[in-house]
């Protein structure tokens, strides 16, 4: 699938003699740089957000700041890097919301996804899981998909809200898996999971850093990965695409982008210094340890997976019939 060809990028990058070094940035960094995460402090975004920017700031002797500005499903953070000064001080660490975005609040939407922004690199990868509750016959994919077929509509699922990631990569597989089951939206993965684990929904996707301790206890039974290659982290756990939905890819990205019109050489030189970082053993280790996966390619690559991407949920979502409240 799209994003899973893209991690030898960082290797044939460095081969091909991309990466700019300080001596082609003279006097960048020369004041701190902001990297704008648009959701809450301590969400998901958060994790690789804390590391990069602790790694940058040693890495471009500058202050590396994260400024976390939520709302409005991540466009207000969005609008801030497209309307600021292209000047490599102002970055932008998003993730899939930014994909689903466009589509979801079509006629809403301040910015360009594709035209305001110059992509920087893919910084990481992670899987959401396609369980069920143990009270649940099925223990395949296969298994869950005879039984959704047996009973139209009387199988309910979680997710973490209407036209956020859970949902619609639940929506992809039913649309593929050619099952229909009852969608139940919460507000926030939080209270999805806890209605999941006591067993009042009986199917769910959240994400693998939740799924692991509730698998490991047995509250809930993993079936499937929403990514094309296998989780470390659920080794045994097979992707839902070899499990019996062909073709299925869901992942969850996270990446940084800068304001359209950046400078090509500063965009190359945060790049270089994304590439050496994410290849540290104590940040691919902790990244990893937190359910990560380490997913890096050159700009021209990321823009392209983001074009894709965002064509991908847009088709999702408008056979689907979402809309923003």
């Amino acid at each position: 699938m799209v994003h899973s060809w893209m991690r030898f990028a960082a290797g044939a990058a460095l081969l091909a003699g991309g990466l700019a070094g300080a001596a082609d940035t003279p006097g960048y960094p020369a004041r701190p740089i902001r990297i704008v995460i648009p959701f809450s402090a301590g969400g998901a975004t958060d994790v690789p957000g804390r590391m990069i920017a602790q790694k940058l700031t040693a890495a471009l002797g500058q202050q590396v700041i994260i400024d976390n500005r939520p709302g409005a499903g991540g466009m207000l953070g969005s609008q801030i890097v497209a309307r600021a000064q292209p000047d490599g001080y102002t970055m932008l660490l998003t993730g899939t919301a930014f994909s689903l975005a466009p589509t979801i609040y079509r006629g809403k939407i301040a910015y360009d996804a594709i035209k305001d922004f110059a992509p920087v690199a893919q910084v990481a990868l992670t899987a959401n899981v396609l369980v069920v509750h143990p009270s649940l016959p099925p223990r395949s994919v296969k298994a869950l998909i005879a039984l959704a077929q047996s009973q139209p509509g009387k199988i309910d699922y979680a997710s973490s809200g209407t036209g956020g990631a859970q949902h619609l990569m639940s929506v992809l597989f039913v649309s593929m898996a050619r099952v229909n089951m009852t969608h139940v939206a919460y507000k926030g993965s939080g209270p999805a999971t806890a209605d999941l684990v006591g067993g009042h929904v009986k199917v769910g996707f959240p994400g693998i850093a939740i799924v692991i301790p509730h698998a490991k206890a047995g509250r809930l039974v993993p079936l499937g990965v929403t990514t094309a290659r296998r989780a470390p982290q659920l080794p045994d756990v097979p992707t839902i695409a070899e499990a019996g939905v062909p073709g299925y890819d869901a992942a969850v990205w996270y990446g940084i982008l800068m304001p359209a019109g950046s400078p090509r050489r500063v965009i190359s030189r945060v790049y270089g210094e994304l590439i050496k970082l994410l290849g540290l053993p104590d940040v691919k280790d902790g990244l990893e340890a937190a359910g990560y996966d380490i997913a890096t390619a050159r700009p021209e690559a990321f823009a392209a997976f983001l074009k894709a991407d965002i064509a991908k949920w847009g088709r999702v979502i408008k056979e689907a019939g979402i809309q923003s409240n």
